[in-house]
């Protein structure tokens, strides 16, 4: 398991590498790295400020990486998430999963960047011409989250 929550950027090669140097057990693995867009809403962005509660914010990610763990058979995983003031093309979260099978390294990466968008207690402020502005939830990430509260919504242990 491995979370971090930091200001500081972040390699993705390196992190890729890092995870998977000398792990020939690993047969997939599926990555998303997320960036600060430059528009939200017709608006020009000129920079994201994300803020967290460090301690809880952490403990979350863990448990959540946890049930990643619990659904698919994972060899390896890592949640990069920073906080502080972010331009526009800035790296903001990376999310890696690694796994005998593609199946399970897609799904349970899918997973995780679905949960880190509705529930991972970040809070978003966007500065635009017009002012600042905290960043609402969207109903349609809660509605791409929710099929993995279903039953179906995860091949459980899913294999090539």
């Amino acid at each position: 398991m491995s979370v971090r929550v930091q200001r500081e950027d972040f390699d993705i090669g390196a992190e890729i590498a890092a995870l998977t140097d000398g792990r020939t057990d690993i047969g997939g693995v599926a990555t998303f790295m997320g960036l600060v867009r430059d528009v939200a809403g017709g608006e020009k962005i000129a920079a994201m400020t994300l803020e967290h509660y460090p301690g809880m914010t952490e403990k979350m990610l863990g448990g959540i990486e946890a049930e990643a763990r619990a659904r698919w058979p994972l060899d390896a995983t890592l949640i990069i998430h920073r906080y502080g003031r972010l331009a526009p093309g800035d790296r903001i979260v990376l999310v890696v999963t690694a796994s005998a099978h593609r199946t399970a390294a897609i799904e349970s990466c899918e997973f995780l960047i679905d949960w880190l968008k509705t529930r991972a207690p970040f809070w978003k402020l966007e500065e635009t011409g017009a002012g600042t502005q905290w960043v609402a939830a969207r109903e349609s990430d809660d509605h791409a989250a929710a099929r993995w509260d279903e039953p179906s919504g995860s091949a459980n242990k899913a294999a090539e």
